[in-house]
């Protein structure tokens, strides 16, 4: 009986670590794609793509985070096919955190740069 409670207590302490890294990737993914697209002109630059790319790649990052961070990366003038889709799929799901659609919005809307509006909502996120 006090080993089950012991290990209950272990896999409740796990969950609990390392879900806060998780969001702390999630935090730090939303904040390097809002620089990117507060400051996109056109398209990405090769340090912006470098960037968005190792958020695609992290395990650590949320699904709609490393799609949308793919969207960007793809970003020429507007999001591709691909990235509006990614971006229609994040705005659908009932389960994305409000920032992440928030992002998704100001993607879909890029042309050839983020609108004045979208700016000002991306440096409340910096």
């Amino acid at each position: 009986m006090k080993l089950t409670i012991t290990r209950k207590l272990i896999a409740i302490t796990l969950v609990a670590v390392f879900s806060q890294f998780s969001l702390a990737d999630n935090a730090s993914a939303q904040k390097t794609i809002a620089g990117i697209l507060n400051n996109l002109n056109h398209f990405p630059s090769d340090a912006d793509k470098a960037a968005l790319m190792a958020i695609a790649e992290d395990d650590s990052v949320g699904r709609g985070y490393k799609a949308l961070a793919t969207a960007v990366a793809n970003i020429s003038h507007s999001a591709n096919a691909e990235g509006k889709e990614a971006v229609a799929q994040i705005m659908a799901a009932d389960q994305a955190p409000a920032e992440l659609k928030v992002l998704a919005e100001i993607v879909g809307g890029i042309n050839h740069t983020a609108s004045a509006d979208a700016k000002a909502r991306l440096a409340a996120m910096l």
